[in-house]
């Protein structure tokens, strides 16, 4: 077992459009079967790290309801836990919603805490990486502070709410907000590895520098004192910070070759089980490329898509490049391309919607058009 206990942030600096007014980015449904925020979890419990703090600032029923004991993210029950922590109190002003704020909030769960490391990492990024090979790493190294990072190629687009690291060699220089002036770029994952004292020492120094300091803001002011290195993150990574990442996030791993790089024997994804019947395809279904959940009825064309648990589609529909979430209701010759459908909403009126895949159309949670 690692010698260190988890952290989940809450990322509030991410905003996603529509979604984001039912639950937080961790609660979102992904790829028709997880919501996101069962990949920082699987990797925290994979690692071996079986004492996690989950934190919710807003919104947290759907989160909460989900996670419920952590039992099916097989957390050994007698040496560790899920405890899923909030804000003491509702803040005036969404600038004071920090993560520094929510740990001083919760600090007595952080101090009671009897590892000696912590690892810290955010709900809304969609990656797997083993955290206690990354823990030998940051011991053997003698750094004060790990931070992963990955790098991209794309980062004018879909990174613009994250922050990129200053690198010389594996020596972090600074952790600069993405202004999008360039493609490549070491893109900060949000995700620390540090000893637990020093977090508490960093959590003073921010509360005496700024009230709405967050722990990267802190860190970068620090990074001429402290020892900070980067590693680099390989595999797939998507942050879902807009409604474009989370649906191009989905749409990349239908490619087998793309989700081969996330889902591995060997590093299961964790999450609530929702037994029903299979999925029932009709005669006149025509299923193409897509990722189709359990307790579904096809009868239309479905090309392109996810299609989450228990959506029904009805003869003559259309659906292409899609993410329809569950229990959703798509009646007969609905026209539907690059959409989000989000839970439980009802298109079932001959409706043609149509939008382009880099702005994909969102409809909203339980609406009926």
């Amino acid at each position: 077992m690692a010698k260190a206990f988890g952290i989940v942030t809450s990322s509030p600096q991410h905003k996603v459009e529509g979604m984001q007014n039912y639950r937080s980015i961790g609660a979102f449904s992904f790829l028709g079967r997880f919501r996101v925020i069962d990949f920082p979890i699987s990797n925290l419990s994979n690692s071996g790290i079986n004492n996690i703090q989950v934190y919710i600032t807003k919104k947290p029923r759907s989160l909460v309801a989900h996670i419920g004991t952590g039992r099916h993210y097989n957390i050994n029950s007698k040496r560790g836990k899920i405890q899923i922590v909030v804000p003491d109190e509702e803040l005036v002003n969404p600038i004071y919603n920090t993560n520094i704020n929510s740990f001083f909030s919760n600090i007595e769960y952080i101090r009671k805490q009897s590892q000696e490391y912590v690892v810290i990492a955010p709900s809304c990024m969609i990656f797997t990486q083993n955290y206690d090979e990354l823990l030998q790493q940051h011991a053997k190294s003698g750094a004060d502070i790990t931070l992963l990072y990955h790098k991209v190629f794309d980062a004018k687009e879909g990174y613009t709410t994250c922050n990129t690291l200053e690198l010389d060699g594996d020596k972090v220089k600074g952790i600069a907000p993405n202004l999008g002036d360039e493609d490549n770029k070491d893109m900060f994952m949000e995700s620390f590895i540090m000893k637990k004292d020093l977090l508490l020492d960093l959590m003073d120094a921010a509360h005496q520098t700024s009230s709405v300091y967050t722990l990267a803001n802190i860190v970068n002011a620090k990074c001429g004192e402290l020892d900070v290195r980067g590693v680099e993150h390989h595999g797939f990574f998507a942050p879902i910070t807009s409604l474009e990442t989370y649906y191009k996030a989905n749409m990349n791993l239908i490619d087998f070759d793309e989700a081969a790089s996330l889902f591995t024997a060997d590093w299961p994804i964790y999450t609530r089980t929702s037994d029903s019947c299979p999925s029932q395809f009709y005669d006149e279904a025509v299923v193409k490329n897509s990722l189709v959940s359990n307790g579904c009825e096809i009868r239309g064309s479905v090309e392109d898509s996810v299609i989450g648990r228990g959506v029904t589609i009805g003869k003559g529909a259309v659906i292409k490049g899609c993410v329809v979430n569950a229990h959703s209701e798509i009646g007969e010759n609905v026209v539907l391309q690059n959409q989000i459908v989000d839970k439980y909403a009802k298109v079932i009126h001959e409706n043609k919607i149509l939008a382009e895949p880099d702005q994909p159309g969102y409809i909203k949670r339980s609406d009926i058009l």
